[in-house]
């Protein structure tokens, strides 16, 4: 066995100095003895199905799971690497019961064996429910469930498109209900499968396809009643999103009543039965003829009152209707009376003008004497106060004006000797010569 390593053991003895030295062994390390190990293990063990309850389960945050595989006697440690996980439909936790597919191998830094799991799948009874409720919560975390995000279904669709199988049960039963409720209405069926492990992809193409039907206003996509392996194909993760992605309304139609999937929580509604999807699309249709015939009765009935109205209407007014020679006579009296009433106006308008323009006379004439009397006091009081101003007046109490030509001398250093003079007394005008000149505090200047 130790040859199968790779290693000589045998000591080469040397021919020349004839000892007896006993062989000793290499010493293996660590690393040598692991990497042994790990090769005689997978060498031994290609691929193995492995059935076991997970505990220990530790999800890395580089997205490798790390758990432990055990049953009522042993455990193994297990890894799968996140390449393999991720192709999962379902999230492990402790204490289901799970098959695997893998290899043995040894971890050489520490010397642990190891299952590496390349396939998971859930076992028992409650397995595919456990699968469904972990992509349930998986989907609605997504915000895929909300109702903001269902889309109305049409009021009155003109096309829709079915998803399901073209020879089930199913959509005989919508065809029929449509057929009784609504004829006029366009329907296209998309076929697909619906069971099987190969029906998942083919329902999203079918539903790819329907979406892009542009004159569809609504789609129903479903099959008729089975087990849970029968309608799993509607819990797939791709079967949800392709509904959820899809422009047009979408009504989920699986099962019966009791039947739940996933594509029921995507869908923008969900119907208990496919018969009752064709009856959701076509009950507008219904309710319409009922409420056209509701309102054709009610339009008899308005009509029949406003005529009852307008008859009472007439009656009145025929009630009211005046000879319309009696009504030409009343005209001819109102007539008569508004002209008695004008020539009156006429008459009596030149005599009240007369009046008043005497009575504007009256005022003018009081106006201006008023005024005339106002303007001669202002004038009698200022001539008052100019002749007090006058220089004259001043004449009069016996001073007199100093005048050579026009200019009034009010001063002596404005006068030459032997110039003329004049003076104005208060009662008379005299002319003088400049004979002599004084000056205040000065000698006096004579002339020769």
């Amino acid at each position: 066995m130790m040859e199968q390593l790779g290693f000589d053991y045998s000591e080469s003895k040397e021919n020349n100095n004839n000892t007896n030295e006993a062989e000793e062994p290499k010493v293996l390390s660590v690393s040598d003895l692991n990497r042994f190990i790990r090769g005689t293990l997978e060498s031994r063990f290609d691929l193995i199905w492995l059935q076991g309850e997970v505990s220990n389960f530790k999800p890395h945050t580089s997205g490798h799971w790390y758990f432990s595989l055990k049953d009522d006697k042993a455990q193994v440690s297990a890894v799968m690497f996140r390449g393999h996980n991720s192709r999962l439909k379902f999230r492990p936790e402790n204490g289901i019961e799970v098959l695997i597919r893998g290899k043995v191998t040894v971890y050489e830094p520490r010397g642990n064996y190891q299952v590496f799991c390349e396939t998971m799948e859930p076992l028992g009874a409650g397995a595919l429910q456990k699968q469904f409720e972990q992509l349930k919560e998986k989907l609605k975390k997504e915000g895929l469930f909300e109702a903001f995000r269902k889309k109305p279904l049409p009021q009155l669709p003109k096309h829709v498109a079915v998803v399901t199988s073209p020879t089930g049960a199913a959509i005989r039963d919508i065809l029929h209900v449509l057929h009784r409720r609504f004829r006029g209405l366009q329907v296209t069926v998309v076929p697909t499968i619906v069971q099987g492990a190969a029906a998942a992809p083919k329902i999203v193409e079918a539903l790819r396809k329907a979406n892009q039907l542009k004159s569809v206003d609504v789609i129903i996509v479903g099959r008729g009643g089975g087990s849970m392996e029968d309608l799993w194909c509607f819990n797939d993760e791709a079967v949800a999103r392709a509904i959820a992605a899809c422009d047009k309304p979408v009504i989920s139609a699986v099962g019966h009543e009791i039947d739940f999937t996933m594509s029921d929580f995507v869908a923008d509604y969900r119907a208990p039965t496919p018969s009752a999807a064709a009856e959701v699309v076509s009950a507008n249709v219904v309710e319409l003829m009922e409420k056209i015939d509701t309102f054709e009765h009610r339009l008899v009935q308005a009509i029949q009152y406003k005529l009852s109205e307008w008859n009472q209407t007439v009656d009145h007014l025929k009630r009211r209707l005046v000879d319309p020679k009696k009504r030409l006579q009343d005209l001819k009296i109102r007539c008569q009376e508004l002209q008695r009433r004008l020539q009156s106006i006429i008459l009596r308008i030149p005599k009240e003008n007369k009046n008043r323009c005497k009575d504007l006379e009256r005022r003018l004439r009081i106006s201006i004497m008023a005024s005339l009397k106002e303007r001669k006091q202002i004038l009698t009081s200022r001539g008052a106060l100019l002749d007090s101003l006058s220089p004259l007046r001043v004449v009069d109490r016996g001073y007199s004006i100093v005048k050579k030509g026009d200019q009034v001398i009010k001063n002596v250093s404005q006068l030459g000797l032997g110039e003329m003079i004049q003076v104005r007394f208060a009662k008379g005008l005299a002319e003088a010569k400049i004979e002599k000149i004084e000056k205040n505090n000065e000698e006096a200047t004579s002339g020769l």
